[in-house]
């Protein structure tokens, strides 16, 4: 069984938007890195919350391959479960970044006002531009669940929960190129 035209259309959709989104965050981690050369730049180290926020959101990138993988063999309960652990570990994942934010402010580091410093202000707008696609990713998260729940993706029609494996993979990876971009270059 070939791809439908309705599919081709929904994940040409995503991936234009989803294309649309690495060129802002190419654009947001270039103007970084144009800006490390102020005479006002701060180093700083990432806050200990932001490895363990991923941690989690490898693992719930691991968790629903595994939901995707038993839906596709016909393991409603067993998808279901998978999708409640994604879910949980997205969630935990937002917890940490937040715990992250509040151990930058304990180190200094903050947003705005008179002690905000370029550097801090940057990796706080980045973090929250990706905070906003995980908010997004969870709806679609919720959304993915609830109709796993009530039975209708089934073993030969599931276009929805693949666009939200695609989205979720998508800000899965672009977190780990962020954190690797901070590790590295911040």
């Amino acid at each position: 069984m070939g791809i439908t035209k309705k599919e081709r259309s929904h994940k040409q959709m995503l991936w234009i938007s989803m294309i649309s989104m690495t060129m802002m965050f190419a654009g947001l981690t270039s103007a970084y890195i144009v800006s490390k050369k102020r005479e006002d730049w701060v180093s700083f180290e990432l806050p200990i919350a932001f490895y363990i926020s991923t941690i989690l959101i490898v693992l719930s990138s691991v968790t629903f391959f595994i939901a995707k993988k038993y839906m596709k063999q016909d393991q409603r309960s067993q998808s279901v479960l998978f999708l409640s652990i994604t879910l949980v570990l997205g969630l935990g994942f937002i917890f940490f970044q937040f715990h992250g934010f509040q151990q930058l402010i304990e180190a200094g580091l903050y947003f705005t006002g008179k002690e905000s410093n370029v550097s801090s202000s940057f990796l706080y707008v980045i973090t929250l531009a990706h905070l906003l696609h995980i908010f997004a990713g969870i709806i679609v998260l919720v959304y993915v669940l609830f109709k796993s729940i009530k039975g209708k993706y089934t073993q030969n029609d599931h276009l929805g929960l693949d666009l939200g494996a695609i989205f979720w993979h998508f800000v899965d990876a672009l977190w780990i190129y962020l954190f690797l971009f901070f590790y590295f270059i911040g």
